[in-house]
């Protein structure tokens, strides 16, 4: 496949690892096969990497599809939202529209939790943001009155932030709305919002003005911010979720600084996992634990390890693991799924970490043209089967981003 370099050796092998501080762990390595699963002329793509993309019999497999690329998306954009079927030579099967997506995240569509045939999904109705409960198997379709970003595991509640205001502060994570709050530092009408998918009951259970005031342990962050909230995610058990405070400024002035912050699914028990300013991506590792991308006093920036509701923090590989990516544990906790930005030769590198031998897999190289940059970048973004064994990514190196399947059955035994 063109701008896949699925096998390297030599002096450029040397180059491409190097250039991402990987060179020590790479070298002979068996990449898995590959085979794309979506196809041109329209463009297809997940978006992120903490969602159920694969249904539980690990053979459907959720996606979108639009017909443009490298621009933002206008209030009247629809993409289509459909799945592949991977035990019908990669059938795609349409499921419907939604007017409510941004590139990185899409309209964040996933499996209902426990379900082989609900998904849920973003979509814009008379000017508002709603999510929609869709039976792929029945076309039974029902709609709640507000947006979705994490779904509880039990799939009876969801929480989300305010779309609107996220799109003003960071194009490619929001949605093309008015943000009636837009100039208002920390608005008290504005954050994570809490709905019941059997009622749609909707309560507002965390706002900006709140958190904004919520003690600051290093350093305060100056009059005049402004505030968002982003990247929501309930623990495996339920029993908390994630989210990140971020303002404009800071040293990263894409993302803004930034504090972890844990809580109760109504909101109680807040907790700063990090306040150190930068936190970046994580995921749960268990109800416990968060394995996160951020900077800390002790070792600057790594992979570390919180312990929730605690000060404790642990240190990961920094040699294997030394720069940010898409982090998940697959099933058991003993794999750690991963990728990286574009290096000098604008090569992704999804990997695999093996948590017991301290072995790093690479899952292959590819490479992201450099048009794909800023809000519509392509990440890979890899997404895992419920078995294990497969790795969905999205990747534009051969013409357009596109879905690819990754077989890594034989790397995780």
């Amino acid at each position: 496949m063109a701008g896949m370099v699925h096998s390297i050796s030599g002096p450029s092998r040397r180059s491409i690892l190097a250039s991402t501080g990987l060179a020590a762990f790479a070298q002979g390595d068996k990449l898995p096969p590959v085979r794309r699963v979506t196809r041109g002329p329209k463009f297809h793509w997940f978006g992120y990497y903490d969602k159920l993309q694969f249904d539980p019999s690990n053979r459907y497999l959720l996606g979108m599809e639009v017909d443009f690329e490298h621009r933002s998306p206008a209030p009247t954009d629809r993409i289509r939202i459909g799945m592949v079927d991977l035990g019908d030579n990669d059938r795609w099967i349409g499921l419907g529209e939604s007017g409510a997506w941004c590139w990185q995240q899409g309209c964040m569509l996933q499996w209902l939790p426990g379900s082989r045939s609900e998904v849920i999904y973003n979509d814009r109705e008379d000017g508002r943001l709603v999510s929609r409960i869709l039976d792929v198997k029945t076309g039974k379709r029902r709609t709640l009155p507000g947006p979705i970003y994490a779904v509880s595991p039990d799939a009876r509640t969801a929480v989300a932030c305010d779309f609107a205001r996220l799109n003003h502060q960071r194009p490619g994570y929001g949605y093309a709305i008015d943000d009636p709050y837009k100039d208002v530092p920390a608005p008290k009408e504005s954050g994570i919002w809490r709905m019941d998918l059997r009622t749609g009951q909707r309560d507002l259970i965390i706002t900006l003005d709140r958190i904004a005031r919520f003690p600051y342990t290093n350093g305060e962050w100056g009059a005049g911010s402004i505030h968002r909230f982003n990247h929501l995610l309930f623990s495996p058990g339920g029993g908390r979720f994630i989210f990140l405070h971020r303002r404009n400024g800071g040293d990263n002035p894409r993302a803004g600084k930034t504090r972890m912050f844990t809580a109760r699914p109504d909101g109680s028990g807040l907790h700063v996992a990090d306040p150190y300013g930068d936190t970046s991506h994580f995921i749960w590792r268990d109800d416990r634990h968060i394995m996160a991308w951020a900077t800390h006093p002790s070792h600057g920036y790594a992979f570390y390890l919180y312990r929730d509701e605690s000060n404790h923090v642990e240190l990961l590989d920094r040699e294997r693991m030394p720069v940010n990516g898409h982090n998940t544990y697959l099933p058991g906790n003993r794999w750690i799924l991963n990728d990286t930005y574009p290096d000098k030769e604008r090569l992704q590198h999804p990997y695999l970490y093996d948590t017991k031998t301290a072995a790093r897999r690479a899952l292959g190289h590819f490479a992201s043209p450099k048009e794909y940059a800023g809000e519509w970048r392509c990440d890979t973004h890899p997404r895992f089967s419920p078995n294990g064994k497969l790795v969905c990514i999205d990747s534009p190196h051969d013409g357009g981003r596109q879905m690819y399947v990754i077989d890594i059955s034989e790397i995780v035994g």
